[in-house]
């Protein structure tokens, strides 16, 4: 055995030397978060059919065309957090004629959207904006109507 190797393992394999964790940028990829307790990096958009959760960042700029889609998760709830700046997150009402809600966000605060609930963001400052949900089955609209699925 080399003596610079590390020990092996109890279940017999050999440790890997060296650094292992790598930094993520959550503003290129997203953290899929899964049922079993593992956890991998990728593109924001894959693989939305599978059961994983999703944690993205997003800078939150005025005139994006992205933030004014309205987006629904019938599988799960979702979090929205302000990491830095303030934002609105508006949500449908459940109801016919019930009024839109509209949150106020600021740096280090968040909201549960609830299961199937409508949702969008609008920042009323350049904001980072973390969201948390299982986009299996998730739906996005703009004023016209749906343009993508999940």
């Amino acid at each position: 055995m080399d003596p610079d190797s590390p020990p092996p393992r109890p279940d017999g394999r050999q440790a890997r030397s060296g650094p292992t964790i790598t930094p993520i940028d959550l503003y290129a990829s997203a953290v899929h978060l899964g049922q079993g307790g593992e956890i991998h990096t990728g593109d924001p958009d894959a693989d939305p059919g599978r059961d994983w959760w999703r944690l993205t960042a997003t800078y939150a700029r005025s005139g994006d065309d992205r933030l004014g889609r309205w987006t629904v998760h019938p599988e799960a709830e979702t979090v929205v957090s302000c990491l830095i700046g303030k934002i609105r997150l508006y949500v449908r009402p459940e109801r016919p004629g019930e009024s839109e809600e509209v949150v106020r966000l600021v740096a280090g605060t968040a909201a549960i959207v609830p299961r199937g609930r409508r949702h969008r963001v609008e920042p009323d400052i350049p904001s980072d904006v973390l969201t948390v949900t299982l986009p299996h089955g998730s739906l996005w609209e703009n004023q016209t109507g749906p343009v993508a699925k999940g």
